[in-house]
């Protein structure tokens, strides 16, 4: 039987795709907060399609900052690159020490208007966590793992491959986690430099003082931050748990 926590996100995702798919269903419920003659549905484009461009731009920055975090991480947990440690930090703090909205300003002269200023800005945002995880989990491994597989005769090669990563993958996936999450929310400013996002909608919401707008593409973004960080949670859980078998 599904627990209550199960059902409420099965609910919350129904009510999501119901709402895509067929979103005139729920023009009675939005109709009270606009104003007469209004539209209560956002009318501008598919919401539908909107959510896809909006995931895949956050899958896309997220895979990269993975990448680049990962190995990252990887290189200075090594001896030959424990050095580059400090320097590694200060390249994954830029992100969180320039806005996203900065970003976006310094990135449109030169790749112009479109996505791929929005994709640069989620890229550096969700470099840190994701790094400062692998990190962490690179770093704690257990040292009678490390020993037997030392003396199993295992190369560095494949003591990465076969144990480190898949024991560090959990707290990896955390961080990864916390990073698509932001992402999620900080995609939304890329509709002002025209990248098809759910910021259309709310932004459509504010330049015509529809108050249904905005809570559409809050809402929505909302609904997939709380499915996504569940389903990677679940995640989490099972590679912790087949680490610990």
């Amino acid at each position: 039987m599904a627990t209550l926590p199960n059902l409420f996100r099965l609910t919350v995702l129904a009510v999501l795709l119901a709402f895509l798919v067929q979103p005139a269903w729920f023009e009675p419920l939005l109709k009270p907060l606009v104003q007469e003659n209004a539209p209560a549905v956002y009318n501008q484009g598919s919401l539908f399609w909107l959510t896809v461009l909006h995931l895949r731009t956050v899958f896309v920055a997220t895979v990269a900052a993975t990448i680049v975090a990962v190995s990252l991480a990887i290189i200075v947990t090594r001896k030959a690159g424990a050095e580059f440690l400090p320097l590694s930090r200060s390249l994954v703090n830029i992100g969180q020490t320039f806005p996203p909205v900065a970003v976006l300003a310094l990135a449109v002269p030169i790749y112009g208007f479109g996505e791929k200023p929005t994709l640069i800005a989620l890229f550096l945002y969700g470099l840190l966590p994701i790094f400062e995880n692998a990190l962490t989990g690179l770093t704690t491994l257990p040292p009678t793992v490390m020993e037997a597989a030392r003396g199993a005769g295992m190369t560095g090669r494949q003591r990465l491959f076969r144990i480190e990563l898949p024991l560090a993958l959990p707290v990896i996936l955390t961080g990864i986690r916390l990073s698509v999450v932001i992402s999620l929310a900080t995609a939304t400013i890329g509709s002002t430099v025209a990248a098809r996002t759910l910021g259309e909608v709310i932004i459509a919401g504010l330049q015509s003082n529809n108050l249904a707008f905005v809570l559409q593409g809050g809402l929505i973004v909302g609904a997939l931050a709380v499915l996504i960080h569940d389903a990677l949670q679940g995640l989490e859980r099972a590679f912790a748990g087949r680490a610990h078998i």
